[in-house]
């Protein structure tokens, strides 16, 4: 065919025709995206759970083009010289739809989607959102697998050996895999199972600080020392885990020794004395405090004292037990008691007289 028989009058009728129809359903598209959508929208926010809305929302771009695409293909009807029925239009033209369908349940399947904040909330994952991303990629994933699938089937492909050679692959990444896999398995348990979250002050048999961030490979530690330690979590799955900051109340005990020389009723006014600080103290926990004198050391009465903060806050419970060793202090002041120190005598020889005695030793010799 050359150009004059395309230019023919009847052919140009029937190419603006198409294009008619094709700007027609661009107009019909900027329509439903400024009425009709608005109005949906409006509609799915009055719903209890905003999940139509959510629909909406995640189909309209799939919707805006589906008018696009409808246009094509009725435009093609009318386009000069263009078979309609073309085997490969077809499939394009099925294959569009299948995207846009593909599109819109790949928007629903986000992280932030109604579907998975429900999940997030029933199974209380909002500090430690990881689980949530990972599910939404998954069954995002599995929607692009399925709709790569109806496509090439849509073309005449056979997907069943892709499929299977796919497992294959699978199967031989995965034992060539097998600590990331543990680790990823590791990191679910840890999730789901919860012995500790972020922020919490963990001690394992191979490390101790504050957890900074959990990964489904790893968990990172921040140490004492400002160090950040990258954790396996194969390796922490298989420890046992204390975790600090889940106790209720945080402990403190020390061992006062006062001298032999004290009398006994200066000993028992110590005793009574602590007591009645500690359980006078707000920031003490009054179920559990013992000041007692439990033994005799070798060098003086040794008074055992054990009570616990009612805060878990490192900083706040060197605080409280500052403030405990201030009054103690004043308290030994005011009664002037000394504590027992331990004692150590140190014998020094003077080296000119052991140098003298040796002169001495060997003229005696001689």
């Amino acid at each position: 065919m050359n150009w004059q028989e395309f230019f023919t009058y009847d052919n140009m009728i029937d190419l603006a025709i198409s294009i008619g129809i094709f700007l027609l359903f661009l107009v019909f598209r900027k329509l439903f995206a400024k009425y009709v959508f608005t109005l949906l929208l409006k509609l799915g926010n009055k719903s209890p759970t905003k999940l139509f809305a959510e629909i909406f929302i995640a189909f309209k771009k799939p919707v805006e083009w589906t008018f696009t695409v409808i246009g094509i293909y009725i435009a093609a009807s009318y386009f000069p010289h263009f078979n309609q029925g073309n085997e490969f239009f077809k499939n394009m033209i099925g294959s569009m739809y299948i995207f846009l369908f593909t599109w819109g349940f790949f928007n629903l399947a986000s992280a932030d989607s109604i579907f998975f904040k429900g999940i997030n909330k029933k199974m209380e994952f909002d500090k430690d959102n990881i689980i949530i991303p990972l599910l939404s990629k998954a069954l995002r994933f599995i929607i692009v697998a399925i709709a790569l699938t109806v496509v090439l089937q849509q073309f005449g492909y056979n997907v069943t050996g892709f499929v299977a050679g796919l497992g294959l692959g699978g199967l031989a990444i995965s034992l060539a895999a097998q600590d990331i896999l543990a680790n990823m398995i590791g990191g679910f348990v840890i999730i789901t199972e919860k012995p500790f979250t972020k922020g919490d002050w963990i001690v394992t048999p191979s490390i101790d600080g504050t957890v900074e961030e959990i990964a489904f490979r790893s968990t990172k530690v921040r140490t004492a020392a400002d160090a950040l330690v990258v954790v396996p979590n194969a390796t922490l799955v298989k420890e046992p885990i204390t975790n600090w900051s889940k106790m209720d109340k945080r402990q403190n005990s020390f061992d006062l020794t006062l001298t032999y020389e004290t009398p006994q009723e200066k000993v028992e006014t110590v005793v009574r004395q602590i007591d009645y600080l500690l359980k006078n103290n707000p920031e003490i926990d009054q179920e559990t405090i013992l000041v007692k004198f439990n033994k005799y050391n070798e060098n003086g009465y040794n008074i055992m004292v054990y009570y616990f903060t009612k805060t878990t806050a490192w900083a706040e419970y060197v605080s409280v037990n500052e403030t405990v060793n201030f009054n103690i202090m004043e308290l030994l002041r005011d009664e002037n008691i000394e504590l027992a120190v331990p004692a150590r005598a140190l014998y020094v020889q003077d080296s000119r007289d052991s140098q003298e005695k040796n002169a001495m030793k060997r003229e005696s010799d001689h």
